[in-house]
């Protein structure tokens, strides 16, 4: 990552791993979808991620913010992710984006 992200970008990439809309990111965070669209552009800058025309961004910025950050997304589906180890401090981590 280039730079450590702001409390407003970890918020927009949440709701975004969530899954989200920016519709929805702007209604809850009372922003406007633009400063949303500008927000997941600088975090994608920010995790070296570029965009073409057969990719999206908004799938690998939460993959790239998951595997940096953890996923508080699967606890909220239901989901237990196959990788889960507990770490020394007693939280669970992915043990594949353990460094």
């Amino acid at each position: 990552m280039n730079r450590e992200l702001t409390p407003f970008e970890h918020l927009v990439a949440e709701h975004m791993c969530d899954g989200l809309s920016n519709a929805a990111i702007a209604r809850e965070t009372a922003h406007t979808e633009k400063v949303v669209e500008n927000t997941i552009s600088r975090m994608a800058r920010a995790f070296g991620i570029k965009a073409d025309g057969d990719t999206n961004l908004r799938v690998l910025l939460a993959l790239a913010y998951r595997a940096q950050f953890g996923d508080g997304s699967f606890d909220k589906l239901g989901v237990t992710c196959g990788h889960i180890v507990i770490g020394e401090d007693g939280k669970q981590y992915c043990d594949k984006h353990i460094e």
